[in-house]
């Protein structure tokens, strides 16, 4: 079942249509939200936007630490959350709109861990620690950039984009 099953209702298909791509049994995954609800929420937030912010911010780190970047970050600015557009959005109308969900939560959570662990990349790579940097880089940080991402594709998918 689709991690925002909360949020919305089954699609129906017809099990013996060429078409359907999935197990009857599995229908769980084939999920949209309710179409007025989606059209408000595509007024508030551009999901393709955010997907594209949060993948550059994961490039920016990423030639920061390899050196090809002279761009200074600040890492006290990077852990705030509420700072991109995204987490504008999280912590303000999506909060009002989606809050009381368990998976909106968890989508909060996932992308303040995210701007958490993109500043302690920053803070060890401007302490001089290269390879604690990229370590964190390479795991923490792009484990939580993946799950940002995975779960705004998902309610991207839901929203019928």
């Amino acid at each position: 079942m689709g991690f925002f099953s909360r949020f919305f209702r089954i699609r129906e298909q017809d099990s013996s249509s060429p078409e359907t791509t999935w197990a009857v049994e599995d229908n769980g995954s084939e999920l949209v939200l309710d179409e007025e609800y989606a059209s408000m929420l595509m007024t508030e937030i551009d999901i393709d936007a955010a997907i594209i912010s949060h993948e550059g911010w994961r490039l920016q780190l990423q030639d920061m630490v390899h050196g090809r970047s002279s761009e200074v970050m600040r890492p006290e600015h990077i852990c705030q959350d509420d700072r991109c557009d995204l987490g504008r959005w999280l912590n303000g109308s999506g909060q009002e709109r989606l809050g009381h969900y368990p998976a909106f939560g968890m989508l909060v959570a996932r992308h303040r861990y995210f701007h958490q662990q993109a500043a302690a990349v920053i803070t060890c790579f401007q302490a001089g620690d290269q390879a604690q940097a990229l370590q964190l880089l390479n795991g923490r940080c792009r484990h939580a950039s993946n799950q940002v991402l995975l779960l705004l594709k998902e309610l991207k998918r839901g929203m019928g984009q």
